[in-house]
């Protein structure tokens, strides 16, 4: 019989592991190595493929036809097609690999996080060369998204080349993520934290952070050396003018936490307006390339991830008025171009935002107060970090990620004090990040753990039994003794004529009286039964049945309409919602091995 492959290796592995005396914490930073480097070299690929697909469609398309983004020409009308080029050229992608695109990047921390961190290889390049069109022929999106998934998948198939156990899968996951973030913006630091506050939910242990951090520095060595040691956002040196510019600061961060719960809020909206339209993807695609095109024609600073304009909002140029007009448009555009099934992430259009909202402030602030000497740039910098926090519910990335770009220790007590107080606007206005409000609206709730939201992914009526033993509130208790002896059920609804629950009797409330003959056939059921009824309503989801039944530690709970609580639908038991945890989790383990 032939050894598979997989199984060879794995029996190889054990067995150097076991000669050398290799410890498995060994092992897996000698897989970071590897992961780092590979991930700063598809980082650098990645880049080169947005390049390529800006230059064939952007730069070609605006030197053959003469078109100016400075000035107005009847020929700039043709901007608008641009980004219905990269709808064009994103159709055959969804037609073939359609399952690649979907989910984003808020899908791929539900795999990470609730499907064992298995991540197949072919996304690393269809949702790649994806990811690359959108931006490079000027999609309102971001790259960080999914190089974070890019890396996070060659991680992770190294994980599964060497059979790694589940949790450390995960961290070997997190290790390409960071390698990523780290070599997109030159920053090692920023990447280790993005890796351990958004991709692992915070969780810290010692092993997987020391692994991370090799990830992270060596994918930084690999794009330093291929791009040079500079960060995608040029920044200027930061300074603070007076120390009484802290007051502005924590004024920004209250603008910029309820700009960001905005964003999110108008973000969610935007998306399930387009979900709404009655038109196919295909169209869907072109119709999104097109809006976003008419956006662009106008406000040409919205295409692409918006790098280079950020670095020049954070040298201060650009009227308020335009910064301020930006922060509506950036958000549409943004949306939009997500919502039509465009694949990118939303890192950088936070940092955009953050950048013309910090920057806008600084200069109104700077007009109010002309003798202070304010630089608007410093508030456009700060601005985008916080944005970035107040946004993600990340401001240990943001503040890392600040501090290496501009490689400046007085930035840090502004950038703190600003993202600490957005994101907790953020927080208090929404509860969900840009990342988990989808998965909120899908019931899963990533920090809840798998358990959790299979339970709360399953409806009660969808579990329950309609076939209910109930018991007439007039019943003797004589009946009821002969009732109980051919059913194998403890708990009976009570009904009255008309067939509504009035209460529930358990055997436990009968034994009490059962040794009292002479009352037998003169006590109705009604009297020793509970008439204030824990009951649950057929839409709610097993978490919510579950906690009530351990409320009151009750084998079962009736199931009645939401408006009366009285019609009854049936009854749900422990054992029926422990069954159907059991199926579905079996349903769901088979689905990730076949996927």
């Amino acid at each position: 019989m032939t050894i598979p492959y997989s199984r060879q290796l794995q029996g190889l592995t054990q067995q150097l592991l076991s000669r050398f005396k290799i410890s498995e914490n060994t092992f897996l930073i000698v897989l970071a190595v590897i992961i780092g480097l590979l991930g700063g070299l598809g980082n650098y690929l990645f880049r080169k493929t947005i390049e390529l697909i800006h230059w064939l469609v952007f730069e070609q398309g605006l030197e053959f036809f003469d078109i100016s983004l400075d000035y107005w020409t009847p020929q700039r009308l043709l901007v608008m097609f641009f980004p219905v080029v990269a709808a064009l050229l994103l159709i055959p992608l969804w037609a073939l690999f359609g399952k690649d695109l979907k989910g984003g990047f808020a899908g791929f921390l539900v795999k990470v996080n609730l499907k064992g961190a298995k991540l197949p290889l072919r996304p690393l390049f269809t949702r790649g060369l994806g990811s690359a069109i959108t931006l490079g022929a000027g999609g309102s999106a971001g790259q960080e998204g999914p190089i974070a998934a890019i890396g996070g998948a060659i991680g992770s198939q190294f994980g599964q080349l060497f059979k790694v156990s589940g949790d450390r899968l995960k961290v070997l996951v997190a290790c390409g993520a960071a390698a990523g973030v780290a070599a997109t913006f030159n920053a090692p630091i920023a990447g280790v934290f993005f890796a351990t506050e958004i991709v692992l939910l915070s969780s810290f242990e010692l092993a997987s952070f020391t692994s991370i951090v090799i990830a992270s520095g060596m994918a930084t060595v690999v794009s330093r050396a291929l791009l040079g040691n500079h960060s995608e956002l040029v920044a200027p040196p930061y300074f603070v003018g007076n120390f009484w510019e802290i007051a502005l600061y924590l004024l920004l961060g209250i603008v910029i936490g309820g700009l960001a719960a905005g964003f999110i809020d108008l973000h969610m909206r935007i998306k399930e307006k387009i979900e709404m339209i009655m038109l196919n993807k295909f169209a869907k695609l072109l119709l999104g390339g097109l809006v976003v095109g008419m956006i662009g024609m106008v406000f040409p600073q919205v295409f692409g991830n918006g790098y280079e304009f950020m670095s020049h909002v954070l040298a201060g140029h650009f009227a308020w008025y335009l910064l301020v007009g930006l922060i509506l448009v950036k958000m549409v555009a943004t949306s939009i171009t997500l919502g039509s099934g465009m694949p990118g992430g939303l890192f950088a259009p936070c940092l955009f935002l953050g950048a013309v909202a910090g920057g806008a402030f600084g200069k109104l602030i700077a007009l109010a107060l002309p003798a202070a000497g304010l630089s608007a740039g410093a508030y456009a910098l700060v601005g985008m970090g916080a944005f970035l926090a107040a946004a993600t519910h990340s401001p240990m990335t943001a503040i890392f990620l600040l501090f290496e770009i501009t490689d400046s220790y007085e930035v840090i007590i502004p950038i703190m004090l600003t993202c600490v107080i957005g994101t907790s606007i953020a927080r208090h206005l929404k509860k969900d990040s840009l990342e988990t409000a989808e998965l909120t609206k899908l019931g899963i709730d990533l920090e809840a753990g798998k358990e959790r939201n299979i339970m709360k992914g399953l409806a009660v009526g969808e579990v329950m039994s309609r076939r209910v033993e109930t018991v007439p509130e007039s019943m003797t208790l004589g009946d009821f003794a002969r009732f109980i002896e051919r059913t194998h059920h403890t708990n009976f609804p009570l009904v009255d004529a008309a067939g509504g629950l009035t209460g529930i009797i358990s055997v436990q409330d009968f034994m009490g009286v059962v040794f009292e003959k002479d009352l037998m056939d003169l006590v109705v059921v009604k009297e020793l039964a509970t008439t204030e009824v824990i009951t649950v309503h057929p839409e709610e989801d097993l978490d919510t049945a579950m906690r009530k039944i351990g409320y009151r530690n009750i084998e079962q709970l009736p199931v009645v309409d939401r408006e009366t609580h009285r019609k009854l639908y049936g009854i749900i038991s422990r054992r029926d919602m422990v069954s159907a945890y059991n199926r579905e989790l079996m349903s769901r383990t088979l689905g990730d091995d076949e996927g």
